[in-house]
């Protein structure tokens, strides 16, 4: 290719001397006659971009934030060497580096490999291959696209399993591994002890009560095999974005880590999001299997601006669950969404479940509560001080009604969530 882009010049140059001693307008039309042929000759000698083959390979599933890999063979069956640059395009959001300098000898292939390192959940689909061939002069190119399908699937990134080692050591505490026993309502039998002030009067056991000198009282160990619903409600209220994530990222965060945690437990784990109709469902997956089925159904999660129907909500839930559960609503506490949605329906679901809202607080309604600098920081505080009133006057609300209620910043929500849990558990109600 050397000996040839060397002839090529000593032809152009040719040329230009000839444009020089022959007359103006006929050295014009020989410089350009010889630009023309050398460009033509370099057009034919580029290596055609039409016969080309590609395959892909690498990996297909990526934590939101992390990087990886998309391998991309290319196969030249042409008789020419196909020369130039390869773009291998994908969506802005898979933070691609697409673009690579490429050299495959005839009959030979190459593998060009493709970083990423994705900004947003879901299905990041490949684009398609661009490739520029150049003629061994730099002339003239030749240049053609590609289809080549390949999908990365961004999963949740999953930060709360930080929490999960210390949260699995108060289970183990729960469970009576390390010696230590739980009071509560479960179903298996552990031992009798003396009565101390504050126990339930339902655990009294008046028989060996009545053949004892103390009064007697049953403990158990926390009941397994429970149900555990996740709901998270993907309408317009978890569209709101707190810090660079909407809160919907916040709420699947909290609820990887309950179901993590829940799972080696013992107890069953399901899944629905909803919010004018079933987006995704998780059932009947368990141990390890189960945190794979909850990261991929929520991987392409993305809030709906619309306002979510909570009677057909809670209609699905009493629908997937006939037995008694603990269900997680993963949602706003704004009042009106509330006052017009859940309420009217919440009975229904209070009847027979167990019921915790969990939701995302906003940290800067904290911080601009203390704001006093300006008018503008005061009517800030105002504003924070109004939002926090009625957060608190639907969390007594949802109590009176026997609702349980987690309301914390995004990076707090995940470890109270569990602990709340914990806290059923250690109690019996669960």
């Amino acid at each position: 290719m050397a000996v040839t882009g060397r002839l090529g010049l000593l032809a152009l140059f040719g040329a230009l001397v000839v444009g020089l001693l022959v007359p103006s307008d006929t050295g014009i039309l020989a410089v350009g006659g010889a630009l023309l042929v050398l460009v033509v000759v370099d057009l034919v000698l580029a290596g055609s971009v039409r016969p080309l083959r590609f395959s892909r390979s690498g990996d297909t599933s990526v934590r939101l934030g992390e990087p990886c890999e998309v391998t991309l063979v290319v196969a030249n069956p042409g008789r020419h060497p196909v020369r130039g640059q390869l773009r291998d395009a994908w969506p802005p959001s898979a933070g691609a580096a697409d673009r690579h300098a490429v050299r495959v000898p005839a009959g030979e292939r190459r593998a060009l490999v493709t970083a990423l390192r994705p900004t947003r959940r879901g299905d990041r689909t490949a684009a398609r291959v661009t490739v520029r061939s150049v003629g061994p002069l730099g002339l003239a190119a030749r240049q053609g696209s590609h289809e080549v399908p390949w999908t990365v699937r961004v999963l949740p990134p999953f930060h709360s399993r930080k929490h999960l080692p210390s949260r699995l050591a108060r289970l183990q505490q729960l469970d009576g591994r390390n010696a230590v026993l739980i009071r509560g309502q479960g179903t298996e039998f552990d031992s009798l002890r003396e009565y101390v002030i504050g126990d339930d009067v339902r655990s009294i056991d008046w028989r060996a009560t009545a053949r004892a000198a103390d009064v007697m009282v049953r403990t158990w160990r926390p009941e397994r095999d429970r149900h555990v619903v996740l709901v998270l409600d993907t309408g317009r209220v978890s569209a709101g974005r707190v810090g660079d994530a909407p809160r919907l990222d916040a709420a699947m965060d909290a609820a990887l880590l309950l179901a993590a945690l829940a799972s080696r437990a013992g107890d069953r784990v399901d899944l629905l999001a909803y919010d004018r109709r079933l987006r995704a469902a998780v059932q009947g997956s368990s141990g390890a299997a189960l945190l794979t089925s909850l990261v991929n159904a929520m991987a392409p999660l993305e809030p709906s601006l619309i306002e979510t129907d909570a009677r057909g909500m809670v209609a699905e839930v009493l629908r997937r669950t006939r037995r008694r559960a603990l269900v997680v609503l993963l949602t706003g506490l704004d009042a009106a969404p509330l006052e017009e949605g859940l309420f009217p329906v919440l009975s229904s679901l209070t009847a027979r479940h167990e019921l915790i809202v969990a939701s995302v607080a906003d940290p800067r309604v904290a911080e601009m509560l203390t704001g006093r600098e300006d008018a503008e920081a005061v009517y800030d505080a105002a504003s924070a001080s109004r939002t926090v009133a009625e957060r608190l006057r639907v969390t007594e609300r949802l109590a009176r009604h026997g609702v349980g209620v987690v309301d914390a910043v995004p990076e707090e929500l995940p470890p109270a969530l569990a602990d709340r849990y914990l806290a059923l558990k250690a109690a019996g109600r669960l």
